[in-house]
């Protein structure tokens, strides 16, 4: 008697699932928005970064600067 044969299939991750489940949900115009105001929240926190290191060095230079 012979085995019956053996089918694999792959799972999907979370992430993956979750990518599947929001394109039927949403077109890709909300997608889209979505994925543009995640980035500028990116790009927002990068130059929050930038401006707290750009003060800490102008402190440090007046303070060397100073008599």
């Amino acid at each position: 008697m012979q085995a019956a044969p053996v089918r694999a299939t792959a799972i999907p991750s979370f992430t993956t699932a979750l990518r599947a489940v929001e394109s039927l949900l949403m077109s890709s115009g909300q997608r889209t928005a979505r994925r543009n105001a995640w980035t500028s929240v990116l790009e927002d926190r990068r130059r929050a970064k930038d401006r707290v290191e750009a003060q800490r060095v102008m402190e440090q230079t007046t303070l060397v600067a100073r008599p």
